[in-house]
Order: structure tokens, then sequence, then C-alpha cells
């Protein structure tokens, strides 16, 4: 019983340090800032650059940032499926956008403009 919590344990370890470094990777692969992240998790600008850096973790105990960095994963997955991670898709993230009544980056750092431009790139997911 005691060796299924470590492994419990050591598997939401896991995804702690897989989701940390996936929102990092997805941030820089779209060009978007330390303090654009720190804005969009809901964290201070100290913890994204400890994020950064690798001194930070996310965790699920802290369901704000957990969620959010979880959707903002989602967001990349559903950006990079369409347009890639290149320029392409750098150009459709800070381009106005008709549908979304903003640039998608300009919106990406509320809770429901990220949940607006998710919802948006799933249509679009959706109809390929």
């Amino acid at each position: 019983m005691v060796e299924l919590a470590v492994a419990a344990r050591a598997t939401a370890a896991d995804e702690a340090g897989i989701l940390s470094r996936a929102v990092v990777r997805a941030a820089r692969l779209l060009g978007l800032s330390q303090r654009d992240v720190a804005s969009m998790l809901g964290v201070s600008a100290a913890t994204a650059s400890r994020l950064y850096a690798g001194h930070y973790v996310l965790s699920p105990d802290r369901a704000k940032e957990w969620e959010l960095a979880r959707l903002f994963v989602r967001f990349y997955r559903s950006l990079d499926a369409l347009w890639g991670h290149e320029a392409s898709a750098h150009a459709w993230l800070t381009s106005p956008n008709t549908a979304l009544g903003a640039a998608p980056v300009d919106l990406i750092g509320s809770i429901e403009g990220l949940v607006r431009v998710v919802a948006y790139l799933d249509a679009a997911r959706g109809r390929l």
C-alpha cells in the first residue's frame, strides 16, 4: 500500500514537471515574454522568472495556475496543429482577428480571453 502512495506522488511530481516545462517551451516558441506568462497564469513576474529558470514547478495544489497552465498548453497544441509554431502561428497570434474582436495575443492574458481563443481554435480544428 505504501508503494502505491509513493508511486502516485512520483506520478504527480512528474506531471507537474512536464506541465511546467511545456508552458515554458510553448511560450518561448510563440515569442511570449515572462510577463505574458505571469499574466496568463495569474502569478507574479518573479514566479514566472523562477518557472523559466526551472526553480518553480506548477502544482495541482495551486488549482488556478494549474488549470490555466493546462489551458495554455491546450491553446498551444491547437495553434500548432493548425498553423505550426513558426512564423505563420506567430502572425496569427499577433494579427487582429475579427471573430475574436482583437489580436489573440491581447486576449490570452485574461482567463476569459484565453478561454475564448481556445474555443475559437477548437472550432477551427473541428472543421479540418
